[in-house]
């Protein structure tokens, strides 16, 4: 059998857009990935539907997979000929025990590159207004684990190298050794009022900071209960923070918004919401097994109706596979929804909405006409889409990590797929929603909300993601509900 091939890949420190091409390439062919607590789960939705994933992340309390064993994971599904993605948190090379498993795959002789990813140290400072170098403050920066395997877990470093050498300096997942970082920093010549700042889940939505200097950021943290995944930064250059603080700017920062959804694919709305600075959870996660039709008989046919903009492309790829022209088709064309319509466009026809169709003539319906009532059709099933298992694990953590504090559901359809689908995570709606912001997308969203029996807090004043965004830059999140 092939020997397969491995990709360790750095994913960024949190913002999915801050992957590098190459490293989204190497998600998008894999097989299997095997990934990090720290990568954010939104990259495994780029890869492909039957990709295996194996979550190996590390929690401050216990450690789901070892190193060794994710070193023999590694060489074990690329002997099986697989294209196997190492996916980690920030840069694969900093902190992030690369050498070992590209060592491990080196013995056994399996292909493998290394693809660089952006480092947290460098990233959550720049979203929080700090660049980490600027030639009035700092000509030096230094990162540095702040845990590692010595007598009670303590830094062993060089601190007089450190404080003598170094003018901005990064520690890494240090929050529980704060004070003994500070406390070494002083005795080593640090002055007491040198700034230093808290970055918790850098480049993310939720990401928070707290300031403060070397003599009292320890009581603050312990305050604040400020915890990790945490950088630490060390230097004057933090003072330019007050300057050039951009991230914490934006319309949506704060924001950690649940979208229900009934596609498969990242929406068009999650994005514009992640470019304004919200954190995203998208859900349900579905997957789509194509099916094998006789997409002959579509010739025999007056009208078409297409359900959805994926049952528009599962038509005429069917169409090429099979070598049919598609001049045989003399069927007028239909779409339940204005993005089955703009798919057809997409194609070169010009098609109709389904309520404006006439009723003469026989009918073929491609895919599932769903909520809307057709009488006397045939249909054509191109694919099922069906819950994927695989990422329910995957939404409960993202859950638990984050703070959901805004709800929204974008369409009447997507209530009771969502409602649904969180059973199968053995999660309550109304507990989970109790004092979560919901937003509905119009009218009929909200009649499906409350008929559901959950409470809906506000409707934009249109049905349009343009009218939605803005409502939720300008309506807070926090809110008390009356009753």
């Amino acid at each position: 059998m092939k020997t397969g091939k491995v990709f360790l890949v750095g994913a960024g420190p949190g913002d999915v857009r801050l992957i590098t091409v190459k490293g989204l390439e190497a998600i998008q062919q894999a097989e299997v990935i095997l990934y990090d607590r720290l990568a954010n789960p939104k990259l495994l939705e780029f890869a492909p539907v039957d990709c295996e994933l194996i979550y190996c992340g590390k929690l401050p309390d216990r450690h789901i997979l070892r190193q060794e064993n994710i070193n023999e994971l590694l060489v074990e599904k690329a002997l099986e000929g697989k294209v196997v993605v190492r996916l980690k948190g920030g840069d694969p090379g900093v902190f992030g025990r690369v050498g070992e498993e590209a060592a491990a795959l080196a013995r056994y002789n399996i292909p493998f590159e290394i693809v660089p990813g952006i480092s947290s140290g460098i990233a959550a400072p720049l979203y929080a207004g700090i660049p980490v170098t600027h030639r009035e403050h700092a000509e030096s920066f230094a990162v540095v684990t702040a845990h590692d395997k010595s007598k009670d877990g303590k830094p062993m470093l060089d601190w007089e190298g450190l404080v003598r050498g170094v003018d901005t300096i990064a520690f890494y997942m240090g929050v529980g050794n704060l004070p003994f970082i500070c406390e070494n920093l002083i005795s080593h010549g640090k002055p007491t009022s040198t700034p230093v700042i808290l970055i918790q889940w850098g480049t993310f939505g939720r990401q928070k900071t707290l300031q403060g200097t070397l003599e009292d950021i320890s009581e603050k943290v312990l305050a604040a209960k400020f915890s990790n995944p945490s950088i630490i930064l060390v230097g004057e250059v933090i003072s330019l923070r007050e300057k050039i603080s951009w991230f914490e700017k934006m319309p949506l920062y704060g924001r950690q918004i649940l979208l229900a959804r009934t596609s498969e694919s990242v929406s068009g709305l999650a994005k514009e919401l992640i470019e304004k600075g919200a954190d995203v959870i998208e859900f349900p996660k579905w997957k789509r097994t194509i099916l094998p039709v006789k997409v002959e008989k579509a010739a025999d046919y007056d009208k078409i109706i297409f359900s959805s903009p994926e049952s528009v492309g599962e038509f005429f790829d069917a169409l090429i596979e099979k070598e049919i022209d598609i001049r045989k088709i003399k069927a007028d064309f239909y779409g339940c929804s204005s993005k089955s319509i703009k798919a057809l466009k997409e194609r070169g026809f010009i098609a109709e909405h389904i309520e404006d169709m006439p009723q003469e003539g026989s009918l073929l319906v491609v895919g599932d006409a769903g909520s809307h009532k057709v009488e006397n059709a045939d249909f054509m099933v191109t694919s099922k889409k069906e819950l994927d298992t695989q990422f329910l694990p995957i939404f409960q953590r993202m859950l638990e990590e984050g703070n959901v504090n805004t709800m929204v559901f974008p369409s009447a359809a997507s209530v009771g797929v969502f409602i649904d689908s969180l059973k199968k995570c053995s999660i309550d709606v109304y507990t989970l929603l109790k004092n979560v912001q919901v937003v509905c997308m119009g009218k009929h969203t909200k009649a499906a909300v409350e008929a559901s029996g959950l409470m809906a807090d506000a409707v934009p004043k249109s049905a349009t993601r343009e009218a939605l965004v803005e409502h939720l830059v300008q309506c807070p999140a926090a809110k008390e509900r009356q009753g």
